[in-house]
């Protein structure tokens, strides 16, 4: 048996295939997967994500500390629950993990880390901290919640005093703010609105059953993973990990490479790997009839490369995928399906963004 959120029994009784992931036991889906994915393009899905870690990092040099530990810089951080994503680092340049991390005032900042790398992201992080007296509290008492969809925000703040609606309606994206018993950010993983709401556990179910009788649809991991692909979102443990710098992970817009005089885990061997750059991370779209998968090979005129996360694409109708290949990549290449080589083409993700085709 895995760890269970605090909604696992509200999900059995919703009907939800419970699959093990990075240890929790999880809603793969309510029912159907695809009627949950286009939920989510055209009103509003509820997901559970209270196996997400969150962390509350506090102290008055909180803010050096930060500097030194993430790829990205919280320098650019000046307003009050303002977010930034960044991927924190090994000294080799290998992603430990991808993380959102919000500046709430000079000695508090919260950080949101993976399911599945909460554990290493914990140990990490508390060796790290250590030398600047920054104190790091996992904060199991809460549960989280991810409300997305082009109707998601007006459901939600439906269930806020009237008072709090136009704050929550105002939030900018990427930015958090507190309402009562919640924490709100205006952020998410599906390419839709939204929020992602980090709440007391004992008011987790409440808070569920409201959203779910203000018509959000429950959606589950299936749902949340073909979402975050059709909008060119990175997995960690398929598109990013130890193995890879960001920089061969698409995500070379999440370091910060200036100032120079900056010193951040990992900037040497960063350096290095943009000075000669080998690979690259595309999206692809199947030209032909099949389905793309992570591991597959793909074949370019300049070398060989692997898809990373593939799927079927519910918004297109046709298979698309993430893959690292070497740098310059362009036009079609060749994926071994089945051991057929099959044509794909090279695009530039997202491939959806808020429900309309990009490709």
């Amino acid at each position: 048996m895995g760890l269970k959120t605090p909604l696992y029994d509200i999900h059995l009784r919703e009907g939800a295939k419970i699959v093990d992931f990075g240890g929790w036991d999880m809603p793969l889906h309510y029912g159907s997967q695809i009627d949950e994915h286009h939920a989510v393009r055209s009103d509003a899905g509820l997901f559970d994500v209270s196996h997400m870690a969150a962390l509350d990092l506090t102290g008055g040099r909180v803010r050096e500390f930060l500097r030194h530990l993430l790829a990205n810089d919280v320098a650019k951080l000046t307003v009050p629950g303002k977010g930034l994503y960044s991927c924190m680092l090994r000294e080799d340049g290998g992603v430990i993990d991808d993380l959102i991390v919000s500046f709430m005032t000079e000695s508090w900042f919260r950080m949101v880390v993976n399911a599945g790398t909460r554990a290493k992201d914990l140990a990490w992080i508390r060796a790290q901290a250590a030398a600047y007296e920054v104190e790091v509290r996992e904060r199991v008492d809460l549960a989280m919640l991810a409300v997305q969809g082009p109707n998601a925000r007006a459901k939600t703040a439906m269930l806020l005093p009237a008072a709090d609606r136009d704050k929550l309606l105002g939030l900018a994206p990427f930015v958090a703010a507190e309402f009562g018993r919640w924490f709100v950010a205006r952020t998410g993983y599906t390419g839709e609105d939204g929020f992602e709401i980090a709440l007391p556990a004992e008011d987790a179910a409440a808070v569920w059953a409201a959203l779910r009788a203000a018509g959000v649809r429950p959606a589950g991991l299936g749902a949340r993973d073909t979402l975050r692909l059709e909008a060119g979102l990175s997995l960690y443990g398929n598109d990013l990990d130890e193995d890879h710098d960001p920089l061969a992970s698409g995500l070379a817009w999440t370091v910060a490479f200036e100032p120079t005089s900056r010193s951040f885990i990992g900037r040497n061997a960063l350096e290095r790997a943009r000075a000669a750059p080998r690979f690259e991370l595309v999206g692809l779209v199947l030209e032909d009839r099949g389905v793309l998968r992570s591991h597959q090979s793909v074949t370019t005129t300049g070398g060989q490369g692997d898809i990373t996360s593939g799927t079927f694409s519910p918004s297109l109708s046709r298979s698309i995928a993430l893959a690292r290949v070497p740098v310059g990549t362009q036009g079609t290449v060749t994926v071994e399906i089945r051991g057929k080589p099959l044509a794909a083409r090279v695009v530039k993700p997202p491939f959806v963004r808020r429900g309309k085709s990009q490709i």
